[in-house]
């Protein structure tokens, strides 16, 4: 029997695994392999900002505390979900990128504006002096307003300046006093 997700390797691509970043924290690592499984299932060309972001709300804590308890987050997972059946199919013939930000072409098999993110996310973790951890990658993909991250954000009532005004309070925090559910 032949597995249902086929299996993709890096060198079958010709691209570098951002599994592999020694600027990923282990955690974004993972979150990174959760949104690269999810796109292969949905026979998505590239990881996009709704793929990262959905893979962060099932892996990361520390993400899920920036949105709290409630509907919001009901409603967010909800959208994530029905992204492969609903809204989220006219994605599947276009590319992910705003021209807000430079170009990266085919970063690790990501779209120009999830690959840039990832970059965004890797500078913000040189200022707590670690590696990039989920919510820096959060905090990337929330500003850029054409990020499909931001459109299901807003789609689920979430303000996406809000989000990063709730991470920029208190991501100078150390990691182990950040309240976890």
């Amino acid at each position: 029997m032949q597995p249902r997700i086929p299996r993709q390797s890096a060198h079958e691509h010709g691209i570098h695994r951002a599994e592999n970043d020694a600027r990923l924290s282990a955690e974004l690592a993972s979150v990174v392999t959760g949104a690269r499984r999810r796109a292969v299932r949905d026979a998505d060309r590239q990881i996009d900002t709704a793929h990262l972001l959905h893979s962060l709300l099932e892996s990361d804590p520390e993400v899920r505390v920036v949105f709290g308890d409630g509907p919001h987050i009901a409603r967010l997972l909800g959208y994530l979900v029905q992204r492969s059946i609903g809204y989220g199919l006219r994605w599947q013939s276009g590319v992910e990128d705003s021209g807000a930000v430079p170009v990266v072409t085919e970063t690790a098999g990501f779209s120009p504006l999830a690959a840039a993110s990832m970059e965004y996310a890797c500078e913000r973790a040189v200022r707590h002096g670690g590696p990039a951890r989920g919510i820096d990658l959060l905090a990337a993909i929330v500003v850029d307003s054409q990020a499909r991250a931001v459109e299901v954000l807003q789609r689920a009532g979430i303000d996406p300046h809000a989000v990063l005004a709730r991470i920029d309070g208190w991501i100078d925090r150390p990691q182990e006093h950040v309240d976890r559910p």
